[in-house]
């Protein structure tokens, strides 16, 4: 029988039937592991990533015009746009831009920003477009905090026509910047990029980061 016809069998009463289950639900939870957030991810507002310092620190026209090298871009979606400052310096650069964040919060700040794109709420692992939708894919300082490295990075390469820009911070200990234990070393990204297909692999060193072109 139940859990409940058992006990009173044994002469317990309602309230003591009713604590029991409460004590048993306790143990039970206690014992089953707690599915923890992904650490990496950026938990703060959409100001903070748009302070002078940070500014600075990403070079944001310094990496445009290294992505825009070739003139071959026209479209490009901005992978994790955050508050739009990459996709901001894109879409003054000539750009096409659209953007994709799973924070609300950070869409709504990207739409202000930059008018004239599309923004919308989205998983790097499963972007809601459909094959070579755009001329490239670009990650500015997220990829690091995606959920799952390979599957972002085939969603980069299926909606792409011509390449994938992933800009990340240099894999050391800084004071500034996500732990060493968060950040990616050249070989994993360069192994990503032969795994999922690309036949390119380029990097350019920056004062903090490193810009790769897939």
């Amino acid at each position: 029988g139940t859990f409940e016809e058992m006990a009173r069998k044994k002469g317990k009463s309602d309230a003591e039937i009713d604590l029991l289950i409460k004590e048993m639900k306790l143990l039970f939870e206690r014992r089953m592991p707690v599915p923890s957030p992904n650490e990496r991810v950026y938990s703060h507002g959409p100001d903070k990533l748009r302070s002078p310092e940070r500014r600075d620190r990403l070079e944001g026209e310094r990496v445009v015009r290294h992505c825009l090298q070739g003139g071959t871009i026209k479209t490009l979606l901005d992978i994790g746009t955050g508050s739009a400052l990459f996709a901001e310096a894109f879409h003054e650069a000539g750009i096409a831009v659209a953007g994709v964040d799973i924070n609300a919060e950070m869409i709504d700040a990207a739409q202000r920003h930059v008018p004239e794109g599309e923004f919308s709420i989205a998983r790097a692992e499963d972007l809601p477009f459909a094959d070579g939708s755009f001329d490239s894919t670009f990650f500015g300082v997220v990829f690091h905090e995606v959920s799952d490295y390979a599957k972002a990075l085939h969603e980069a390469y299926r909606v792409a026509r011509c390449s994938t820009f992933i800009l990340e911070w240099q894999y050391k200990d800084e004071e500034f910047g996500p732990p060493i234990e968060h950040r990616l070393t050249k070989e994993c990204i360069r192994d990503l990029s032969l795994s999922t297909g690309y036949r390119g692999f380029a990097e350019t060193p920056l004062r903090t980061l490193v810009l790769y072109r897939l």
